[in-house]
């Protein structure tokens, strides 16, 4: 699993979208996304992780789970 579908998840399970995540975190549009394809830098990962209540190590964790 990907970062960006660990992130997806998570944010469903609060009902929150990706579009909202970028918005209030004033992220670039669709940063999100490309991280289904590449890393996030440690400093926008720690941002939407504080957004949705889990830690950085979380995401990444749950992002290895299946490879």
């Amino acid at each position: 699993m990907s970062i960006f579908s660990t992130i997806k998840v998570i944010a469903m399970q609060k009902n929150i979208s990706i579009y909202r995540i970028e918005h209030d975190l004033e992220l670039p549009n669709g940063i999100i996304r490309r991280w289904n394809v590449s890393d996030p830098s440690a400093t926008n990962l720690q941002k939407v992780a504080d957004y949705l209540g889990v830690t950085s190590t979380y995401i990444l964790n749950k992002s290895k789970e299946g490879e």
